[in-house]
């Protein structure tokens, strides 16, 4: 299934993409997507649910998450365009939930930004707690794929005291969806394209085969040290080609420029770059 939401922010509505590419309403079978309530939804005929007219706004597709969590320099070929060996073992980070962004959402500029960067990511969220996990059980605790950009403020993340986090969790710096994809429909989530473009130019192009370590080793990883609960989420580093990393001078994000990004079977994301506002724009 590929299940999402659907509305303004704050009012989203339960959803569920058909065969067909087109949205239909699950409000009258659940009041939101949730982990919990995906098995509800198993089953259901896409066919007799109502369609959803016109283009709404994509939301976030599943609501409550908890933790959103991160891996850093997770493929070889990134960690040498940023000038660093392979880490010996994961490196993990957190992304502040108010970051959270619909897929389409407009991506804003933080206060004094001089370098904000892209990153298409593999995303899961947890569908069971996770604590201490052993690697081959880890995918059966996840409950869905998703698409991320990692955006990022390389200027914070490594200038202002070596914290990740001061560069990861501006707002609107965490762009999910469209669709929460469930494993059935992810045969084998090592074997993934990934991409993105910057105003029409392929920037990142890149497969989940290449990942230092597999998505499985990173969830049963963090779980040694972060209890993972139903609907946090985790996303799995990048491959090559950020705008930090661009030779023979690295580029980075203005207000008006555009990010295209998309994984094979989760999807495609679009997001226009504005400038820093005290209030964030409501999508």
């Amino acid at each position: 299934m590929k299940l999402l939401r659907y509305g303004p922010r704050g009012q989203e509505k339960p959803g569920l993409l058909d065969r067909d590419g087109r949205i239909r309403d699950l409000s009258g079978n659940i009041p939101d997507v949730t982990v919990d309530r995906i098995g509800m939804v198993r089953g259901l005929d896409p066919q007799r649910l109502p369609i959803v007219e016109g283009e709404p706004r994509l939301g976030v597709p599943v609501a409550g998450i908890g933790k959103f969590l991160a891996i850093g320099l997770n493929y070889a070929d990134h960690a040498r365009e940023a000038g660093l060996a392979p880490p010996p073992e994961p490196i993990f980070f957190t992304k502040a939930i108010s970051c959270l962004n619909g897929p389409n959402d407009p991506v804003m500029l933080p206060r004094g930004a001089t370098k904000m960067d892209w990153e298409v990511e593999l995303g899961l969220v947890i569908g069971r707690r996770c604590r201490h996990v052993d690697e081959a059980d880890a995918l059966d605790h996840v409950a869905g794929f998703v698409l991320a950009n990692d955006v990022s403020e390389r200027h914070f993340q490594k200038a202002l005291g070596g914290q990740w986090d001061k560069g990861k969790g501006c707002d609107t710096f965490g762009p999910v969806g469209p669709w929460l994809v469930t494993p059935d429909e992810v045969p084998d989530c090592q074997a993934l394209d990934l991409w993105l473009d910057v105003n029409g130019k392929r920037m990142q192009a890149g497969s989940t085969a290449t990942m230092i370590f597999p998505v499985a080793h990173c969830l049963s990883y963090v779980s040694r040290f972060v209890t993972l609960e139903p609907g946090d989420l985790l996303i799995t580093g990048t491959p090559p080609g950020v705008g930090e990393g661009r030779k023979p001078d690295p580029v980075f994000l203005e207000a008006g420029d555009e990010m295209r990004l998309g994984i094979a079977g989760l999807g495609e994301q679009r997001q226009t770059v504005i400038p820093f506002a005290l209030e964030v724009a409501a999508g």
